[in-house]
């Protein structure tokens, strides 16, 4: 879904940092560096980001196929 505003276990907030990561990742950058110099260094934080499967884009194509659902 979409990447939480913050970690879901110490509460530090990450989701600011989230466009800035993709954005590096996709530029070729290995994830720990990325994460490294986003100063991302709790291994909970890392997690959330390292572990998150953005589906978004396959959501907004089902609601559009089968409509509201209701």
């Amino acid at each position: 879904m979409m990447f939480p505003i913050r970690c879901f276990s110490c509460g530090s907030p990450i989701g600011d940092k989230w466009d800035e990561y993709k954005s590096m990742i996709d530029s070729g950058t290995e994830p720990s560096k990325a994460l490294d110099k986003l100063g991302i260094t709790r291994y909970c934080c890392r997690r959330m980001f390292i572990s998150h499967v953005d589906v978004m884009e396959d959501l907004v194509k089902f609601h559009s196929l089968y409509g509201t659902g209701v």
